[in-house]
């Protein structure tokens, strides 16, 4: 008995749903490079000051404005850009992946009646996708701690990487190719912990200020709902983020030792020498650069899907 043939309409459902896994990818990756290239000084600066006052020496800068201010003095204007070719290799391996997985696993755990997932879905979702996106980005990681933090150095100890492709390529080379992957333990803690609380606060929230009478499906409540999320994902991933860029740009000491065994010994170290809240250290560069890049990320992605609608004639509802 032979069956019968898909209907024109399943088929073209079928291959909706193809694109739309795809175009997860598509629209996660390129969003995220947009808005990279928008924050990238933010995040220089942020580096140069999780790193200043490492080991109890004292802080080469008082504040943000102040690491902006030498920076510009001592550099010149155009570094604050420094490392931008590892920050978009960084965004078109990690979120790529990362947004990609998660606006896919929300689909496969969506349920036929499409009623709002549970929280602890989106939670796990935001975690799952984390995790897979850091270990693939992480070598672009390492290149972009390391460009962004070489001006810092005397000259004579400078690493002098040409960009990012270039920094990769050394790295595996000089240092052998799993030093890319070094600091990965807190890369995908920090990136679970980042996304858990990023994605998983950034949907509840939309979700909540759809159920008011004060908001559409618009411009507006994405950027309300992404403010909310990169203040929440900033208190959470600071400390995270703080030991995985001390262990990433770390070099071995005369003794021979490296400075830190892991991301407990940093925080620590980092306590009995600096004192609790320098766990935080760089609060306002590392805000001031994750919720700009969580609003620009989530605003791109958002309008690409609006877009995609509008021209291609298909109804790709967001899974943000």
């Amino acid at each position: 008995r032979t069956q019968p043939k898909p209907s024109e309409s399943d088929q073209t459902m079928s291959s909706n749903k193809e694109d739309s896994k795809w175009l997860n990818f598509l629209f996660g990756g390129s969003s995220g490079m947009m808005a990279t290239c928008i924050v990238q000084p933010i995040d220089l600066v942020k580096t140069r000051m999780q790193l200043s006052g490492e080991g109890g020496t004292a802080a080469a800068h008082r504040g943000p404005l102040s690491a902006v201010s030498n920076i510009v003095r001592q550099e010149g204007a155009l570094r604050l850009y420094t490392g931008l070719s590892a920050a978009l290799l960084r965004q078109a391996t990690y979120t790529t992946t990362r947004l990609g997985v998660y606006s896919t696993l929300m689909q496969t755990l969506q349920t036929e009646d499409g009623a709002p997932l549970p929280f602890y879905k989106k939670a796990f979702a935001g975690m799952a996708a984390g995790g897979i996106g850091a270990v693939v980005g992480n070598p672009a990681e390492v290149a972009l701690v390391r460009m962004t933090a070489d001006g810092r150095l005397p000259a004579a100890e400078r690493r002098n990487y040409t960009n990012g492709l270039n920094a990769v390529a050394r790295i595996a080379r000089e240092e052998g190719v799993l030093t890319l992957w070094r600091g990965t333990s807190p890369t995908v803690a920090r990136a679970m912990a980042l996304n858990c609380t990023q994605l998983a606060s950034y949907s509840q929230v939309k979700q909540w200020m759809l159920t008011t009478p004060y908001f559409v499906d618009g411009i507006l409540c994405h950027f309300a709902a992404s403010l909310v999320s990169g203040f929440l994902s900033t208190v959470v991933s600071l400390p995270i983020d703080m030991a995985k860029t001390r262990l990433q740009n770390m070099n071995q000491m005369s003794c021979g030792n490296m400075p830190y065994k892991g991301m407990m010994d940093v925080w620590g170290k980092t306590v009995a020498q600096e004192g609790f809240f320098s766990l935080w250290k760089g609060f306002t560069p590392y805000f001031f650069r994750l919720a700009p890049h969580t609003i620009l990320t989530f605003l791109f992605v958002e309008q690409m899907n609006t877009l995609y609608n509008k021209f291609s004639g298909h109804d790709r509802s967001s899974s943000l």
